[in-house]
């Protein structure tokens, strides 16, 4: 029996935010089965088989445990180990299978047969299925919309009483959104619950001042929290003035979220009390998990399993805790006693030090937040559950990352394009220049560069600072200004050295100062008002940069300017940053109040301690403006990529060999040509001979060039002769190459036509482990190397990406006409770099691709060589064609 992949065991999301896991079935689920099978209804039995059936008999128990998992496949989902769903699909003849679904009563309603079908569709594309069929009742509604709803073109039939739905499995843009959509609606319900309890239970509440569970319970009634409080103590009769409960299952009435603070060792039992009290999730702050070693990672690995297994979702371990803001919730779950003003940004961190200094600093900086997680080992709840919950979020308009490890890049990237319409995202990624990460944040290698990173970040609109003080610089613009229409500037102030300051750093950053008001040092609020209402109201201005130091012998012109300046931020459509007095965030006398409650309202006018870090902020806030007004859509050329053909080419390499290799020079022209891409023609020689035969199959006006890896990178090399016409001149050319060169036998010579003159560019992908497919670009040539002049995305790309692209590299005026040169086809390299980025986001069989010597003309661009790595998959990327929960490397799924 073929055994299944070890991709196909998954945790999943149902549609009411609680797990559960799915897996091939095995021969050993005979009596899971049977008991299954008891709880289901007569009626459901009847939709499934079209007859009463109300026992599986022997012979049902053996065809339906014992599968080969290829042409006939069967997944089943279990929560706390019992089997609630079975599907499976038997192959009827090659590339055409039958589906079906079982789904307990008691789980009806959960989306449980939409996650079957994906996991079910996958699995049979992997295995050459094309389409599936399935027979249903035509009174089973809910079974029908299943099919209907998932996005693919279903065609029915109905005959003898039975519709037949027909349907086609690729995964089709739409019904990849589709899955994309339940996704969404799956991982934010998982989130509300958690900011929106109406109890809590505090697990290891003690009556000892200075302890974790004390602390816990004092912020959360402090806090003003507006559920019921349950500590749970098995060793005292009350804490703070509460009674105690010996366990969680003794707290009369529901219990939505647990907060946990017992030693590590004991952490497993009170998942399994919270699973028994049907608590919805569980926030650890227990530490002594993967950041202690490998004990402590196989402790964590079991605390997610076991959590999972039983429809928990996690926190933690080692987290700070959670804290919502609003209102009517008021809930401070956290290590931290500062609770936050309300205001407008979501913050998401990792680590549990940084995030009571973060929670200090909000407060200072008169910032405020809707709701706040520290996330610890993010072992299970992470940055992309959030960014699904804030997306949502109404009270939520920025949103804030402070990122020390990105467990699943592809999908966090995929949410952030999303989210980044509508909602600025600035985050802090540390680690950068290291690629490291804490010991406790489980993650795969990355092999990429750190500037494919930075790249994954622009194209998905998130804005990326430098520090935690940058990052709340650009936030509380965000919170409380407009979005700029353009670049322009104006500079209003009463310094001129400090308007020299602002200007000069505008201009290193990009921006364009239209607009200088030097009102010197004795200006008056009259005076600010006049210049400020002039700057708006200039069409040649987008955002305004205010400047104000308090003259000597004015009295009261900090309170005047500061009325001024507030009144004006309220009324403007543009937005205004200030440096008031030197002070940091939003000064009370610059604060607008809001009517929802927040710290600062709408029009409130930032204030930062130099001009500098008052221009950078506005330069990140245009550079995401330009972005939003952007269109993203993606770009795949029409009529020219044959998906089918390629998928061929290299799955019959693979068959052939399985461990993978390099494609040879017929093998890559067949690829290269399903993607309209074509490979310049080249013969291969040995020997004189050879070359020689090569020139006259050519034509003549041929060079002679060595393709090896070490000499291609070794410019000092000669190893290129051109401009041969003859035998004789092939033998010159043979003679002096192979004298020049060392080591002549592993040159790997070549032969190929004289290509027109043009810029020589290369592109290349890869495969990376955690991020999927990397592209690059840039002009080839060891310089590009030694100074790092690339760019790169993560496909698949917008359309504008492949334009960026070219023009982002700082040589990028040689394909423009750099001194007085012809101007290449700048068109066509951009429709190469777009086939090569789709070609590789098609097949992640492709290791590597390189094109390393395309020549860019006036009229068109050579591809003068490629070379192709393909490889199996062995682990499908973090971002496949189902829904599935993130795991920790060395478990059955990819992080």
């Amino acid at each position: 029996m073929t055994p299944a992949p070890r991709h196909w065991e998954a945790d999943v999301l149902l549609r009411d935010g609680r797990t559960a896991h799915i897996r091939p079935i095995q021969p050993e689920d005979r009596e899971l089965l049977v008991e299954f099978y008891s709880r289901v209804s007569d009626q459901s039995k009847y939709y499934r088989f079209f007859s009463p059936m109300p026992e599986l008999s022997e012979r049902d128990l053996d065809r339906f445990t014992k599968v080969d998992h290829r042409d006939r496949v069967a997944m089943i989902l279990t929560v706390a180990g019992q089997m609630i769903a079975v599907g499976r699909y038997d192959t009827i003849r090659p590339g055409y299978a039958e589906v079906a679904f079982l789904v307990e009563d008691a789980h009806q309603g959960r989306g449980i047969g939409q996650l079957l079908l994906e996991h079910l569709a996958q699995a049979g594309r992997e295995r050459g299925v094309e389409e599936f069929v399935a027979e249903v009742l035509p009174d089973n509604q809910a079974m029908i919309h299943t099919f209907k709803d998932a996005g693919y073109q279903v065609k029915s039939a109905f005959e003898d009483g039975v519709m037949e739905l027909v349907f086609r499995i690729d995964p089709t843009e739409t019904a990849i959104g589709v899955m994309e959509q339940r996704e969404h609606r799956a991982e934010y319900a998982s989130i509300e619950r958690f900011f929106s309890p109406k109890s809590v239970a505090i697990i290891g509440a003690s009556r000892r001042q200075d302890t974790i569970g004390r602390a816990l319970v004092r912020h959360l009634v402090l806090g003003n929290f507006t559920g019921r409080i349950h500590v749970v103590n098995p060793s005292a009769d009350s804490v703070s003035g509460m009674p105690a409960w010996k366990s969680v299952g003794e707290i009369p009435g529901d219990v939505d979220v647990a907060i946990v603070a017992v030693p590590a060792e004991s952490v497993q039992d009170v998942v399994l009390d919270c699973a028994a009290k049907g608590v919805h999730g569980l926030v650890v702050i227990s530490s002594g998990f993967a950041e202690t070693g490998e004990e402590g990672r196989m402790r964590q690995r079991r605390l997610v399993g076991l959590s999972r297994s039983y429809g928990l979702r996690l926190i933690g371990p080692n987290a700070l805790g959670i804290i919502n803001t609003d209102p009517d919730v008021q809930l401070n779950a956290s290590l931290s006693s500062v609770m936050p003003p309300r205001g407008r940004a979501g913050f998401f961190c990792q680590s549990g030090a940084l995030g009571s200094a973060i929670l200090e600093k909000v407060q200072n900086r008169g910032l405020g937040l809707t709701t706040f997680v520290s996330a610890g080992n993010r072992a299970d709840v992470s940055g992309n559950d959030l960014l699904q919950y804030w997306e949502e979020d109404d009270a939520t308009e920025v949103v804030l990352l402070y990122l020390e490890s990105i467990g699943n890049p592809r999908k966090f990237s995929r949410i952030a394009r999303r989210v980044s319409r509508r909602k600025p995202i600035v985050a802090v990624r540390s680690g950068r220049s290291s690629q490291g990460v804490p010991m406790g944040h489980a993650v795969r290698k990355i092999s990429a560069p750190g500037e494919a990173v930075d790249a994954m970040f622009r194209q998905a609109g998130i804005i990326q600072v430098e520090s935690l003080e940058e990052m709340f610089d650009v936030a509380q613009l965000l919170a409380h200004q407009p979005l700029p229409r353009g670049r322009r500037v104006a500079i209003v102030g009463n310094s001129d050295a400090l308007g020299l300051l602002a200007a000069d750093a505008a201009n290193s950053v990009g921006l364009v100062v239209n607009r200088q008001e030097a009102l010197g040092a004795d200006a008056t609020a009259e005076d600010f008002e006049d210049a400020l209402d002039a700057a708006i109201d200039d069409p040649e201005v987008d955002a305004v940069v205010a400047i104000f130091i308090p003259p000597l012998n004015v009295a009261g012109a900090r309170e005047d300017v500061a009325n001024v300046l507030a009144a004006v931020g309220e009324q403007s459509d543009k937005p205004i940053v200030s440096t008031f007095l030197g002070t940091e965030g939003v000064p009370e006398l610059l604060r607008v109040p809001d009517v929802a409650g927040s710290s600062a309202g709408r029009g409130s006018v930032p204030s930062y301690p130099a001009v500098e870090a008052a221009v950078r902020a506005l330069a990140h806030v245009v550079e995401y403006a330009v972005w939003v007004r952007v269109p993203q859509a993606t770009v795949v050329e029409p009529g020219v990529n044959d998906l089918d053909a390629a998928r061929h080419l290299v799955n019959e390499v693979l068959m052939r060999h399985p461990e993978g290799r390099d494609l040879d020079y017929g093998e890559q022209n067949r690829l290269l040509a399903a993607y309209g891409i074509d490979l310049w023609d080249t013969y291969a020689v040995a020997s004189l001979d050879e070359a020689a035969t090569a020139g006259e199959a050519l034509g003549w006006d041929v060079v002679l060039k060595a393709t090896a890896d070490h000499l291609r990178d070794r410019p000092d090399l000669a190893h290129v002769w051109r401009n041969i016409d003859t035998p004789e001149e092939m033998a010159d050319a043979w003679t002096s190459l192979n004298t020049l060169i060392t080591e002549p036998d592993r040159a790997g010579f070549v032969v190929q036509r004289n290509a027109p003159p043009g810029v020589p560019v290369t592109i290349a992908t890869m495969e990376d482990p955690l991020f999927g497919p990397v592209l690059s670009f840039g002009i080839g040539g060891p310089l590009t190397e030694l100074l790092g002049d690339r760019s790169f995305r993560i496909p698949p790309l917008a359309d504008h990406d492949a334009q960026d692209m070219v023009r982002e590299i700082k040589a990028s005026p040689l394909l423009f006409g750099y001194r007085g040169s012809e101007i290449v086809d700048v068109a066509e390299i951009e429709r190469l770099v777009r086939q090569v980025a789709q070609l590789q986001h098609d097949l992640p069989q492709v290791r590597a691709l390189q094109l390393p010597l395309v020549l860019a003309g006036a009229e068109g661009a050579t591809v003068l060589g490629a070379s192709v790595r393909v490889e199996p998959v062995k682990d499908p990327r973090s971002d496949w064609f189902v829904r599935r929960l993130s795991t920790m490397p060395g478990d059955t799924m990819p992080d």
